[in-house]
């Protein structure tokens, strides 16, 4: 991959020249003052921040993981730290945990810095390069999710990064997308191991979720249901289906609690293959469940809906299989009248569908077709009408 012409910089020369003409000629480097010529020939990124912000020292941290990385790759960066703390201590101290270089404290530098590169919030990370990301198109969550990956935070680099999450996402190859961060594997609640060669030709459910979630749990005993009622449908259960879990519990005790009781595999919480397949699959909410058929394509990203909806007979999840059942649920009410009226209710019921309901007479869940009335809030199975007609 290639980097930016770092000499041709122009944005570069003119921070450095802004610099001169704010009376600015040195840098800190740890307790030491530097020239600001240290940064020739390198790209020069601007890191606005201050230690009084949470979302500032909670980024920082991971600003620090990229930054030594690129420097283990020797990538010609620099970052400069710009302050906006209002306390020489604060800023001292927040100071000796970034391993770069910092303008030295000065109000009047501040606004003047922060008014010539448009920061209005902090975090803020400017690269001092042509066609860099904008913070229009969330720079700092690119950097949370990409990290050293992102560099050399160019917008062409940011479209080549969204093509290849794209294509792991409609492609969804186990191989491409497990794997990347050191893990062959997978694991199940008795810390047994899964090679992820062994996967490929099974329907996968990616099951996103936590413990922390009450929907989340409440979810985990519906999908647990179906998916031993899956297995034991299925004859050659190693040809089948498999769910892995992708979490996001708060911490690894947690993590352990949580698939205690799932009957299926999990991605070890060390593996930061999870937060990339949060990324890739753009899951904003749990608990969420993406489908990957047997050939290796993602066939749903509702997974979820389909098994609430479906249960064990949406399996195995494809199209035709689910324009089958939605066909038969069609044909189903094309066969039920449009009106009944029932001797135990005074009102003319009506026919409508409702993905789910608890039948007034038998007590039980009913799904997709019911007899209404809406004045009186009451509900029947069609079965039960005729049940109900026959007491």
């Amino acid at each position: 991959m290639a980097g930016p012409d770092y000499k041709a910089n122009q944005d570069k020369d003119d921070f450095l020249q802004l610099l001169a003409v704010l009376g600015v000629d040195f840098l800190l480097s740890g307790e030491e003052k530097v020239s600001p010529i240290l940064c020739a020939g390198k790209m020069i990124c601007l890191f606005f921040s201050a230690n009084w912000s949470r979302p500032c020292r909670t980024f920082t941290p991971q600003l620090v993981q990229l930054y030594n990385s690129l420097q283990k790759r020797g990538e010609k960066l620099e970052i400069i730290f710009i302050s906006l703390d209002h306390d020489k201590n604060e800023f001292e101290q927040y100071f000796k945990t970034m391993p770069w270089l910092a303008v030295p404290l000065n109000d009047k530098l501040q606004k003047q810095l922060c008014g010539k590169y448009h920061v209005d919030c902090i975090p803020s990370f400017v690269p001092l390069c042509g066609d860099h990301i904008l913070k229009e198109d969330d720079l700092i969550g690119f950097l949370e999710d990409y990290g050293a990956e992102v560099f050399p935070f160019t917008r062409k680099r940011m479209q080549e990064l969204k093509a290849m999450d794209c294509a792991k996402r409609v492609e969804g190859r186990l191989e491409e997308l497990f794997g990347n961060r050191g893990y062959n594997y997978v694991i199940s609640s008795h810390g047994g191991k899964t090679q992820i060669s062994q996967l490929v030709g099974k329907t996968i459910g990616l099951y996103f979720g936590a413990y922390w979630s009450p929907p989340s749990r409440s979810f985990t005993a519906k999908l647990s249901k179906v998916y031993k009622e899956i297995m034991d449908k299925t004859e050659n259960h190693h040809s089948s289906l498999e769910v892995i879990f992708v979490s996001t519990d708060r911490n690894l005790d947690e993590f352990k609690l949580n698939i205690m009781d799932m009957p299926w595999l999990a991605i070890p919480y060390e593996d930061e293959t999870r937060g990339d397949l949060y990324r890739i699959f753009d899951v904003k909410a749990i608990p969420t469940l993406v489908l990957i058929g047997a050939d290796g394509k993602t066939s749903s990203e509702n997974g979820r809906g389909l098994v609430c909806l479906y249960g064990a007979e949406a399996f195995p999840f494809t199209a035709e299989r689910i324009y089958e059942l939605e066909r038969a649920v069609k044909k189903e009410g094309e066969d039920l009248p449009s009106k009944v009226e029932d001797i135990k209710h005074e009102h003319v019921l009506k026919l409508e569908f409702a993905k789910a309901y608890v039948c007034d007479f038998c007590k039980l869940q009913g799904r997709f077709w019911a007899f209404s009335c809406h004045i009186c809030d009451y509900d029947l199975h069609p079965t039960c009408v005729q049940l109900t007609n026959n007491v």
